[in-house]
């Protein structure tokens, strides 16, 4: 191969395939599912679920070779060579630790963990293993978000002074997933956190909270609210705010302004259509999409897709442990000021 190399004859190399199984077919893991379908050299080899019994109808249209009750079949599968962890949080560490032994390039879905310390354990896994580990904080790939990110990046609106994000879902959680979702925080702000560090180039040096159960009292049962202003502090001086709200009744908000010495650069809502009717009785224009899965299909096609790219091209992967890890001491630290009413300094990576 190197003499023919070296004598300017051009050799075609044989073309990656990664062998995927995907833990867990619920609502995210049939979203990754479909959009890996329509991607070259991706084989959709094992999904497991414990609820497989009663997915044969999906299974069956699904492109999907394998379905399993049980996720460890693909762990000891030698030809999986990608695991997408979709399964819930509480089985994340465990996953992503025997998977990184077995020498799998691991995808998988925030957050990590609920706890510091196991996720920086998994954390120490992983790079002893060497595979390539990316945390799906899917926002980061948004053409709208990625733009403005550039824009801070490139000083187009001067030095950073303030950050704004808005984030609301149209409709609250029920009380049996609030139960186990780790809270407001670490199940719905945790993506604002990252675009805070994400967008700013700066990580966050405290935080302060004001908030309540305002949707739905019975939240406060487990120690939860539905409705948060947030207040950033970053190192490099800027500040933030992040407006979080359960339910939007006109639909998914999502907006953000970063705002500089020079100007501003302002995300809009994605909406079903630009179209605006003017009449006299007043001007009509579309609500915003309804939820994250047509507000961020896009998105979550191009870090899956940016993932397959690092790991055929051996490359670092573009959301990594780290930014996982810092997004939840955020979380973690949220918490404490919305229990405590004080500000909350944000742990440090060491």
């Amino acid at each position: 191969m190197k003499y023919l190399k070296e004598r300017g004859y051009q050799i075609m190399e044989k073309e990656k395939v990664n062998v995927v199984g995907v833990i867990g077919a619920g609502r995210i893991g049939r979203l990754h599912i479909n959009n890996m379908r329509n991607m070259p050299n991706v084989r959709l080899k094992t999904v497991s679920d414990p609820q497989a019994d009663h997915m044969k109808d999906w299974f069956s249209e699904s492109g999907v070779e394998n379905l399993t009750k049980d996720y460890k079949n693909i762990i000891d599968d030698p030809e999986i060579n990608v695991v997408f962890i979709c399964a819930p949080t509480s089985l994340h560490v465990q996953i992503i630790t025997e998977a990184a032994k077995a020498g799998k390039h691991i995808f998988c879905e925030k957050p990590i963990c609920f706890s510091d310390e196991n996720t920086c354990k998994a954390h120490k896994v992983v790079k002893q293993a060497g595979v390539k580990f990316q945390l799906g904080f899917n926002r980061r790939f948004d053409r709208n978000f990625a733009k403005t990110k550039e824009l801070v990046k490139n000083k187009a609106i001067g030095d950073l002074h303030i950050l704004k994000i808005q984030s609301r879902d149209p409709e609250p959680p029920s009380l049996e997933y609030v139960s186990h979702s780790g809270g407001i925080f670490m199940d719905m702000s945790i993506h604002d956190f990252d675009m805070a560090r994400f967008i700013s180039g700066s990580e966050v040096e405290e935080v302060y909270v004001v908030g309540g159960a305002l949707i739905n009292p019975e939240f406060k049962q487990y120690e939860d609210i539905d409705t948060a202003l947030i207040t950033l502090k970053f190192e490099n001086g800027l500040v933030g705010v992040i407006d979080n709200s359960r339910q939007a009744v006109y639909g998914y908000d999502q907006q953000l302004e970063a705002f500089g010495s020079k100007g501003s650069a302002k995300v809009n809502n994605e909406k079903e259509s630009s179209v605006e009717v003017l009449l006299k009785e007043g001007v009509k224009s579309s609500n915003p999409l309804h939820f994250f899965l047509e507000r961020y299909n896009d998105a979550f096609i191009e870090e899956v897709e940016q993932f397959f790219e690092a790991i055929n091209n051996d490359e670092e992967v573009p959301c990594g442990f780290v930014d996982g890890i810092m997004a939840q001491r955020i979380a973690s630290a949220a918490k404490e000021s919305l229990l405590t009413g004080l500000p909350i300094k944000v742990e440090k990576y060491q």
